[in-house]
């Protein structure tokens, strides 16, 4: 049975810019073949168990021509396999895409063109120039800077092109950059025409440079500025001073490392994103129900006594959703802890449980186990029993506190915090590369498994390379965990919450941004 193709666009470069067709093709594929240009973060959505190929080519070498690229998807698709060949921008767009479809009709393969947002009009607006204008240019015209000045003579007729539309977009003309000005020039456009060349733009990387024809040219070798690059030429990119949204955004030009459990960065990774940065997940604990004998069987118990218990201690998300699950899994009714009062570390844990119908009493104003404890101190009377439902890891300090005030307090191990197996190779290069600017802490055992993680990845001085990036944590245990370690935290918020964390990461690196 044949395969199916799907060549898709996959967007300029931000994951949250291609289709929802492209992103359903990319989930059910067998094969991703990819290039350069598409977002690796995309690869995320990948099935684990579907086979990447990297296609792409660099400046200086080709990595697979591209008639061994058309020849790659038909061998993939005669062996039944559904394969997602994964564009950067519109792959109609100087794609080549013609070519890949050309092959799969000649040997009776099916296939589909799934369009993507091409860059020729999504970077220069991520730059804040549109590429058309009321005022300044009702048309357009997109054309291709890549080939040797001896073809772009023979493929673009400059004295047509040059004024037949009032913006020229250039893709992949970077190197070309002198010799397309001079053409422009000498065909009647004004020297003094503005130009903007947008490199890697909608991502983090991205850098904008403003001249003129005249000077273009000569500021692009100053800066050794380097493709690949959005070329606009046109009125409209006078637009820019006054629509670059995207570069006023607080965490434009930074790249967060998100070391949570997959299953809670969703929050983190959404206000990161928000702010204008680029999240990194890169996952190194996960979450399981507890598993030992003598572990179920002390849940069993507690559980079994549960209409003893005056408090009910609640002091992260994942202690009430693992308390929820073995509710159902014992058979137990909820009711039965009717008598027990509920009180929660924090704002999330309370949202957690107030989703489940279960009011929370006590709210702290220090989202730690001391802050619960002061809030909860007035409340306790000698001979009360608490449950407190936590993790494997949770710190000591709060049961024996209610101890030394009288206080049954029985520790409960619902779930347990083990280091994550799976971790994405390509964010541990951007480690090694210095191109990750902050590194979050969300608990001390992100810090821990961190380390641990680089160490089993080769890596003999992890704090080393960690040296040069800035640390983010999000709160004083993390902290003092994480110096401990060797590790200089640069970046703590006053609340420790997702929200405060993000929020002081955005300030610091806003004035750092101020101050040069």
């Amino acid at each position: 049975m044949l395969g199916k193709v799907y060549l898709v666009g996959a967007g300029p470069g931000n994951p949250k810019l291609i289709t929802v067709r492209g992103l359903e093709c990319l989930k059910k594929a067998d094969v991703v073949v990819y290039d350069r240009l598409a977002s690796p973060r995309l690869l995320a959505h990948v099935r684990p168990d579907a086979e990447r190929v990297y296609v792409g080519k660099l400046p200086d070498r080709h990595t697979m021509k591209q008639e061994e690229i058309n020849q790659l998807l038909v061998d993939l698709a005669l062996q039944g396999k559904v394969v997602t060949r994964l564009k950067g921008g519109d792959p109609t767009i100087f794609g080549r895409v013609g070519e890949e479809a050309e092959l799969l009709v000649e040997n009776g393969i099916e296939f589909e063109i799934v369009p993507g947002i091409t860059s020729a009009i999504a970077v220069p607006a991520y730059a804040g120039i549109p590429v058309t204008h009321r005022d300044f240019a009702s048309s357009l015209s997109i054309v291709t800077g890549h080939e040797s000045p001896e073809k772009l003579d023979f493929s673009i007729h400059w004295d047509k092109v040059t004024n037949a539309t009032g913006t020229l977009i250039f893709l992949m003309g970077v190197a070309k950059i002198g010799y397309i000005s001079e053409q422009l020039m000498q065909h009647g456009k004004s020297p003094s025409t503005p130009v903007a060349l947008v490199r890697w733009g909608t991502r983090v990387e991205q850098e904008t440079m403003v001249g003129t024809l005249e000077n273009i040219a000569e500021k692009v070798a100053a800066a050794n500025f380097q493709p690949p690059a959005v070329i606009v030429v046109g009125e409209v990119v006078n637009q820019r001073e006054t629509l670059r949204w995207f570069e006023k955004k607080p965490l434009f030009g930074t790249r967060v490392l998100v070391t949570r459990a997959r299953a809670q960065a969703s929050d983190l990774v959404q206000l990161i994103e928000e702010l204008g940065g680029e999240p990194c997940e890169y996952p190194v604990i996960e979450m399981k129900d507890v598993s030992k004998p003598e572990q179920t069987a002390a849940i069993e118990r507690a559980f079994g006594e549960a209409d003893t218990f005056d408090w009910l201690l609640f002091t992260s998300v994942n202690g009430v959703e693992s308390f929820v699950r073995w509710l159902r899994r014992t058979g137990t009714d909820v009711r039965r802890f009717s008598k027990a009062r509920i009180a929660a570390v924090g704002p999330k844990t309370a949202e957690a449980l107030q989703e489940r119908g279960l009011a929370v009493e006590e709210l702290p104003a220090q989202y730690r186990q001391e802050g619960l404890f002061e809030r909860l101190e007035g409340e306790l009377v000698q001979g009360q029993r608490a449950l407190l439902i936590r993790g494997d890891l949770a710190r000591e300090w709060l049961p024996r506190e209610l101890r030394s005030r009288g206080v049954d307090a029985v520790e409960l191990d619902v779930y347990e915090t083990v280091l994550a197996e799976h971790q994405d190779e390509m964010v541990l290069e951007l480690l090694q590369e210095g191109a990750v600017h902050v590194v979050t802490f969300t608990s001390s055992s992100t810090v821990t498994n961190l380390l641990e993680v680089l160490r089993r990845s080769g890596i003999e001085q992890p704090e080393q390379l960690l040296a040069g990036t800035q640390i983010a944590s999000i709160g004083p245990i993390t902290t003092a965990t994480a110096q401990e370690a060797g590790l200089r935290v640069s970046i703590e918020p006053e609340e420790a919450t997702i929200e405060a964390l993000t929020a002081a990461i955005a300030a610091h690196r806003m004035a750092q941004r101020s101050e040069g």
